[in-house]
C-alpha cells in the first residue's frame, strides 16, 4: 500500500476519514498535501529522497522512520500546519503509523479551530504550538476524538470568569474547583483534596486563588461542568485555547521558562508512599495527603507568569485538565512534569480510561458563546 518508498522517506496515499492508505489510491479533492518551506535542514540523504519524490507529494502523506513529517497540509486552501518534526524518546523510529497520523490529525483539527486567527509567526514555526505537536507522537495509537469548536460567531459573548477564544468558544479562565450542591440548593466549597462522593451533586466553580479540584474522573468533571450549564473542553479546543492568539507552545510564549508554571514541584507521593511505582495502586494515587502537602497544586492563577494573550490562567502544570474526549484524554502536565508526553501545551496523555483519576488531575469548562 505504499506508494513511495526511500532509505529516509515513506509515503502513503491520504484518505479523509481516518488519515490511512484509501484501497484504490484516491484522494479527496478538497485535502492535498505540499511541499514545504521546512525550518529544519535536512541530511542530504533525505534532501535527495525528498526531490526524488516532490512528484507525488500531492497526492502523499510522507513520513521518515525517524517522525521527521515533511509536508504542509491545506484544507481548502487553508494552511494547516508545518508538520517537521523530530520525536523524543517516547516516540522511537518504530513508532506505528497509526501513532504519526495522530499527529496529522491533530494538526488538522487544530487548524479548523485557528482559522482566522490573526498571528506574528506562521503556523508550524519554531516555538509554536503546531510545531510543539508535530515533535511528539505517542508509542502506542490510543484513539483520541479530537473534536471541532463551535463557527465563529459575530459578537460572541462570554460569562465573566471565561475568555473568548478564536471567536468560537468560551473557556473558563482558571481550573475548577467544585461547589456541592446541598438538597437546600445551597453551594458548599468541596474539599479540592478529597474525590467527589458519589451520589452528590457538584457544581464546576472557576475563580482566582482557589486550590482547583483533582481526584476527579472524566465523567465528574463532564457531570460538574453541566451542572454549571458548561461543558469539558473539546481536546482541540483546549489545545488552541492554551496557545494563545499566537499559538504559541506555552502560554506565556515559544520557550520553557522554568518556575513560570507550576510545573517544579514536590513530588509528594514518593515521600508518603516510597519511590517504587509498581507499588503505586489506586489508594497510593488517591491518597488526600499527596496535594495537601507543600509545594503540590498551587492556587488557581497564583503562578502569575502562567498565563497567555486571552487570560486564561494554568494551562500548563499545576494539574492535568480532562477533556470531552470519552477514550481518556488530558492535556496540559501538571506540577511534577509537562514534557513527558509533549511539549507545554502539546502535553497530553491518553493511556487511561474517562473512569480514571488521581492527584494529578483537574480540569476546567468550555461553552458556547452568546
Amino acid at each position: 500500500m505504499l506508494a513511495a518508498r526511500s532509505a529516509e522517506i515513506e509515503c502513503v496515499p491520504w484518505r479523509t476519514s481516518r488519515y490511512l492508505p484509501a484501497t484504490d489510491g484516491s484522494i479527496d479533492p478538497l485535502l492535498s498535501l505540499h511541499l514545504a518551506k521546512m525550518p529544519v535542514r535536512w541530511p542530504p540523504r533525505a534532501a535527495s529522497a525528498l526531490a526524488s519524490h516532490l512528484h507525488r507529494l500531492r497526492a502523499t502523506f510522507c513520513v521518515s522512520p525517524r517522525l521527521r513529517l515533511i509536508a504542509l497540509v491545506t484544507l481548502s486552501g487553508a494552511a494547516i500546519a508545518t508538520a517537521a518534526a523530530t520525536a523524543e524518546a517516547a516516540s522511537p523510529p518504530g513508532t506505528p503509523y497509526a501513532s504519526r497520523l495522530h499527529v496529522v490529525d491533530a494538526l488538522e483539527a487544530l487548524a479548523g479551530v485557528t482559522l482566522g486567527v490573526s498571528r506574528s509567526t506562521a503556523p508550524g514555526a519554531p516555538g509554536t504550538l503546531e510545531a510543539a505537536i508535530a515533535h511528539f507522537a505517542p508509542a502506542f495509537a490510543n484513539p483520541v476524538r479530537e473534536g471541532a469548536a463551535p463557527p465563529v460567531k459575530v459578537g460572541a459573548r462570554c460569562p465573566a470568569e471565561m475568555a473568548l477564544v478564536a471567536g468560537r468558544v468560551c473557556v473558563d479562565r482558571y481550573e475548577a474547583s467544585l461547589l456541592e450542591v446541598t438538597p437546600d440548593r445551597r453551594l458548599v466549597p468541596h474539599s479540592p483534596y478529597h474525590a467527589p462522593a458519589a451520589g452528590k451533586v457538584y457544581f464546576a466553580h472557576s475563580a482566582p486563588y482557589v486550590v482547583p479540584q483533582a481526584y476527579i474522573n472524566g465523567a465528574q468533571a463532564a457531570s460538574a461542568c453541566q451542572a454549571a450549564q458548561k461543558r469539558l473542553c473539546e481536546p482541540v479546543e483546549w489545545r488552541a485555547a492554551c496557545g494563545g492568539k499566537q499559538g504559541t507552545a506555552y502560554p506565556y510564549g515559544p520557550k520553557h521558562v522554568a518556575g513560570a508554571c507550576n510545573d517544579r514541584g514536590v513530588s509528594a507521593v514518593t515521600l508518603i508512599h516510597g519511590a517504587t511505582k509498581n507499588a503505586w495502586g489506586f489508594a497510593e494515587l488517591n491518597d488526600p495527603r499527596i496535594n495537601a502537602h507543600p509545594g503540590t497544586v498551587a492556587g488557581a492563577g497564583t503562578f502569575y507568569s502562567c498565563v497567555n494573550d486571552y487570560g486564561i490562567w494554568d494551562m500548563v502544570g499545576n494539574l492535568h485538565e480532562w477533556t470531552a474526549d470519552p477514550n481518556g484524554t488530558f492535556q496540559g502536565g501538571y506540577y511534577l512534569d509537562t514534557k513527558e508526553h509533549g511539549e507545554g501545551c502539546a502535553y497530553r496523555t491518553i493511556a487511561h480510561e474517562f473512569e480514571y483519576k488521581d492527584y494529578s488531575i483537574g480540569f476546567r469548562c468550555c461553552a458556547d458563546p452568546t
